[in-house]
């Protein structure tokens, strides 16, 4: 069916297979700039879909893009949400708005998101990110179509990677026992995933025949050759076999069109440089037909505005504190995650140590456990995109005595699998090491659904989980060392992606169960140098205006904090690094309560986390009582993430030392307000 007026019924456009092949190719430059613009994205998959995306946006699907929510359209979801560029242009090119506003991808405010918002862009039926939920979506669409008795299609594009999430066997049995010929998956089945070969990592063929047994009707295509896509479509949708699902296995090639990026898995989550987009484009035979200095100009001028909006929402001093902008108070900086395969590669050789790969086993370190130790291959398990399964697998290696790890993105460790987590590894009282890597923000431009802002909320509210949130690169290898080797039972580490200040070195202590407290002692040419650290177990009262606690990349944030106090102050600041959240350092909390009055808490995560559990403890604590406290808290304020660079989103959510110093002052306000209220009280 062509492009259609929902009003009219009239025909809009109908694409020749000719005009749908020069579309592909079209979007598949467009695409290569506006990844290239973004610095960021997902260039092999969003390459190898552009043919499917052409014939359905273009000829196939009933929709109109003046009338995005027509009851009667056909719905197309996006499982596979990092192929996002692809369905934004697929909109672009149906004409549900301008194709250079793709350009602004994954950049902040833009409703171009890393992976697909449905509130923020018209056309986008479901948000989505986390793999293996589209089919079941998809499921409940078809099931809602048939209620109506209405006749549109719902097509559902899945990666073959993701047929390793048992949420997608659950929704193909389910599609098949209700009989959904209404529905149509498409599995671009390119081969490839993050960590190299799909057959390689979790092996998910026969897909065909796997699809067959569950009940659908198979159709296997070139996903390159037009006449193929449109007639497999077309069937699919106006001719389906009664009463049963059909499902497209689309063979295609991973980074198609770019000679450089065709098969190879390094090109997944890769954006091409400004070179590299230059030469793909002229592969493509798109050099003179893209002007894409002008497109990566508009989007420099987008980027420009952005930094405005962001400078207008920073709190006002005197001079400008953050991070390596003077001549002093300068950091190293390091993705604290590198702390993390540190401790795996010197303690690998522990026959015990079994290490789980769930798919970006590179991004987060945790291969950096046999690379260069191929000896150790046979203790790496590799489960694919599986979560749920993985987390039940590390209780039984733990049942038998091994020391298992796994870790994928901290928004999937956490939540995919919480039930796994909660009754097998918890409840059980497992020795399990689950890494949650790339926490708060630091995922940046991939947006709401890969930004773990709640995970902390499930972690310490499960009983005999242990919970850590190290500071820097140091830390955090000091704290893998100790989980995986010393303690036992459930825990929880929890680290960034992007490379943050080094405050710690290898002498500053750290002891499971016990925070640490840094002062403030001058301003140095190094800010390592300028501050003192110590046990809080060990630190003796200096009578500090006021106390910062914070866990994780807000240690450092608060330290600058501390600084930005003294210099615009005059407050001396007592920065307690809480590392450990579980089990808290109560006897800390209360002390540093009681002897500064002052209590603001720092956490890159929903507010609460910490700061409810700080706010508990002085509540309930007997040594506390009748004594005034005020409290604040820094976080994130209820809300999900959003697309963006990192430290961009540490200023747009309102976390940056700068907005703490903020929040101490004004607390500090409230606090002198108050004495004086006091003062005048005992003189009447």
């Amino acid at each position: 069916m062509p492009l259609i007026n929902a009003f009219s019924k009239a025909v809009v456009r109908d694409f020749s297979i000719e005009e749908l092949e020069d579309a592909a190719r079209l979007m598949r430059g467009y695409d290569l700039v506006a990844l290239c613009a973004a610095g960021s994205g997902h260039a092999g998959g969003t390459l190898s879909i552009m043919d499917i995306t052409a014939a359905l946006y273009l000829k196939v699907a009933a929709h109109d893009p003046n009338n995005p929510e027509w009851p009667h359209r056909d719905r197309i979801i996006w499982s596979g949400g990092h192929k996002a560029p692809a369905l934004y242009l697929g909109l672009a090119f149906a004409g549900y708005f301008p194709i250079e506003d793709v350009v602004t991808l994954r950049k902040l405010y833009s409703p171009f998101q890393g992976h697909p918002h449905r509130l923020k862009l018209p056309g986008v039926e479901v948000s989505s990110g986390s793999l293996g939920q589209g089919l079941s979506i998809a499921v409940g669409m078809a099931l809602g179509g048939k209620l109506d008795h209405d006749e549109h299609t719902v097509f559902c594009i899945m990666g073959d990677g993701e047929q390793q999430e048992g949420n997608i066997w659950e929704a193909a049995m389910e599609a098949s026992h209700y009989r959904l010929d209404n529905l149509v998956a498409i599995i671009d089945r390119n081969r490839l995933q993050i960590d190299g070969w799909v057959k390689d990592v979790m092996n998910v063929e026969p897909l065909d025949e796997r699809y067959r047994s569950f009940g659908w009707e198979v159709i296997e295509i070139d996903g390159h050759d037009m006449p193929q896509v449109v007639a497999a479509l077309q069937k699919a949708k106006s001719v389906p076999v009664l009463a049963k699902p059909t499902l497209i296995i689309a063979n295609t090639v991973k980074g198609k069109g770019v000679s450089f990026m065709e098969n190879v898995a390094g090109w997944h989550g890769k954006a091409p440089s400004y070179d590299e987009m230059v030469k793909a484009l002229d592969e493509l035979g798109l050099k003179s037909a893209i002007a894409y200095d002008a497109l990566l100009a508009e989007a420099k001028e987008y980027q420009a505005d952005v930094e405005e909006k962001l400078a207008a929402k920073m709190p006002r001093l005197s001079r400008d504190y953050w991070w390596n902008s003077g001549a002093t108070m300068k950091v190293k900086m390091e993705p604290t995650r590198k702390g993390f395969g540190q401790s795996l590669k010197n303690n690998g050789d522990d026959e015990r140590v079994v290490c789980l790969g769930l798919d970006i086993s590179g991004s987060i370190t945790i291969s950096d456990f046999y690379a260069g130790n191929p000896e150790r291959k046979e203790r790496w398990i590799s489960m694919g995109i599986a979560e749920q399964s993985a987390t039940a697998a590390a209780v039984g290696l733990a049942r038998d005595g091994k020391l298992p790890v796994f870790g994928t993105y901290g928004t999937f460790a956490a939540a995919r699998n919480l039930d796994q987590i909660r009754v097998s590894v918890c409840y059980g009282n497992f020795n399990v090491l689950i890494a949650g890597p790339h926490g708060g923000v630091s995922v940046g431009p991939d947006g709401a659904t890969h930004q773990a802002l709640e995970d902390l909320f499930a972690m310490c509210g499960l009983p005999n989980m242990s919970v850590v949130v190290p500071c820097d690169v140091i830390e955090t290898r000091k704290a893998t060392d100790y989980l995986l080797l010393e303690h036992v039972g459930p825990k929880y580490i929890r680290f960034a992606r992007e490379a943050t200040p080094i405050v710690t070195r290898e002498e500053t202590p750290f002891i499971f169960g016990l925070a640490n407290v840094s002062r403030l002692r001058r301003e140095a040419p190094q800010m390592i140098d300028a501050f003192e650290t110590v046990l809080a177990c060990a630190y003796e009262n200096e009578h500090e205006d006021l106390s910062i606690i914070a866990c994780g990349p807000m240690v450092p944030e608060a330290m600058r904090a501390a600084w930005i106090l003294k210099k615009e102050f005059g407050y001396e600041t007592r920065v307690i690094n809480l590392h450990t959240m579980k089990p808290i350092d109560e006897a800390t909390i209360v002390r540093a309560a009681k002897e500064t009055g002052v209590i603001v808490t720092a956490e890159e995560h929903q507010i609460g986390a910490l700061a409810w559990r700080v706010s508990g403890i002085i509540t309930e604590s007997p040594e506390l009582f009748g004594t005034p406290v005020i409290t604040g808290a820094i976080g994130v304020k209820d809300r999900f993430g959003d697309s963006g660079a990192p430290w961009e989103l540490i200023k747009e959510f309102e976390v940056s030392a700068e907005h703490i110093a903020q929040k101490a002052a004004e607390l500090m306000s409230v606090a002198k307000a108050k004495k004086d209220e006091n003062r005048l009280a005992a003189v009447r």
